[in-house]
């Protein structure tokens, strides 16, 4: 019994940070296989001009509060070596398997693409084009769905 109130009170805490970050996930559905940026080339460029990245200001408001949120996990690289994770087809099969005991295992993924995009921009558009923020959340969601029978994303 005592088991099952700490599992209860794990999924509401998980519910509490995955919930607002449902809204983004039409977009997500909508846009996986396209990048997430286009390339700003001013005026006067030219072939040696240096081009630089422009995101949708969607993708911009959704790592913005997914990086706010409890999901990071700043140590998402131990998630990738302890687990082997080298190619984006890992990263899929992972999430595609994740059931509530692999929660820190989608945290590291989720993190690797948002907290990493800080420093290496190309990761928050492969995020989106390579379908890892729209499956992380859809599987978050169904986690919580299986495990809180009151849920409701609306």
């Amino acid at each position: 019994m005592e088991q099952n109130m700490e599992r209860q009170q794990l999924v509401q805490e998980y519910k509490q940070a995955v919930v607002p970050l449902l809204r983004y996930l039409p977009w997500l559905e909508a846009n996986r296989g396209k990048p997430g940026n286009t390339y700003y080339e001013g005026p006067e460029s030219t072939e040696h001009s240096m081009k630089f990245p422009v995101y949708d200001s969607t993708l911009i408001s959704f790592v913005k509060e997914a990086s706010q949120s409890s999901l990071m996990d700043r140590n998402y690289s131990y998630v990738y070596t302890r687990n082997r994770i080298k190619t984006h087809e890992d990263e899929r099969k992972i999430i595609g398997k994740a059931e509530l005991k692999d929660w820190e295992l989608l945290r590291g993924i989720l993190s690797k693409y948002v907290l990493g995009g800080f420093t290496k921009g190309m990761l928050w558009s492969q995020g989106v084009q390579e379908n890892i923020f729209c499956m992380v959340l859809g599987r978050m969601q169904k986690i919580i769905e299986h495990w809180d029978r009151t849920f409701d994303a609306r």
